[in-house]
């Protein structure tokens, strides 16, 4: 494996990681064709492995009440290019594509969501997901009604919230690391798949 993937040591092989980590490792790799280089750096510590991985699939994949994939990863793609993370922008721009069938969305909301062609409901989720990312993040009546009358319930505030910290930790180690996005997630999601 490359080092080149991070300034602080990653495993040689797959076979020198625990043996919970090394499986998590090769599901993500038989799923999408290659091992993304955040799995392989956030390696380096295998507990904060495991509690990284925890907290991303606990808030990342549990059912919302009307916050969909593509939105989650939209809220992912603002913050994240905010934050200046090309690794987030990148791997979780190809989610997007895929999640939202949108070739485009990803760069748009990346560059700035204001101009980008999404719904009020977008606007107002990621005008709230970067005040969380860039203010203090406090809920404050005004924001309520604003997310409410745009449709999404407490829960759904709870999950912008959320995902805005987590991947401010995100974005920080990648930063910290120096970790690249691979190769692979650059076309994700912008051409047909081959039949």
């Amino acid at each position: 494996m490359s080092a080149s993937i991070s300034h602080f040591s990653v495993p040689d092989t797959l076979e020198a990681l625990p043996q919970d980590i090394r499986e998590a490792i090769l599901a993500v790799q038989e799923k999408a064709g290659f091992v993304p280089n955040v799995f392989l750096m956030l390696a380096h510590r295998p507990a904060e492995f495991r509690a990284f991985f925890s907290y991303h699939d606990a808030l990342m994949e549990r059912e919302s009440d009307t916050l969909s994939q593509a939105e989650k990863e939209m809220i992912v793609v603002a913050t994240s290019a905010r934050n200046r993370c090309l690794y987030c922008v990148v791997a979780h721009g190809a989610l997007v594509r895929i999640y939202s069938k949108d070739p485009l969305l990803a760069d748009q909301v990346a560059v700035n969501h204001r101009t980008a062609p999404i719904s009020e409901r977008h606007r107002v989720m990621l005008d709230f997901a970067l005040y969380c990312s860039t203010e203090v993040g406090e809920l404050t009546d005004s924001w309520i009604v604003r997310l409410t009358e745009a449709g999404f319930t407490q829960e759904d505030i709870w999950d912008i919230g959320a995902i805005v910290a987590f991947f401010g930790l995100s974005n920080r180690l990648v930063s910290l690391t120096g970790t690249p996005p691979n190769p692979e997630f650059y076309l994700m999601g912008r051409v047909p798949r081959d039949k």
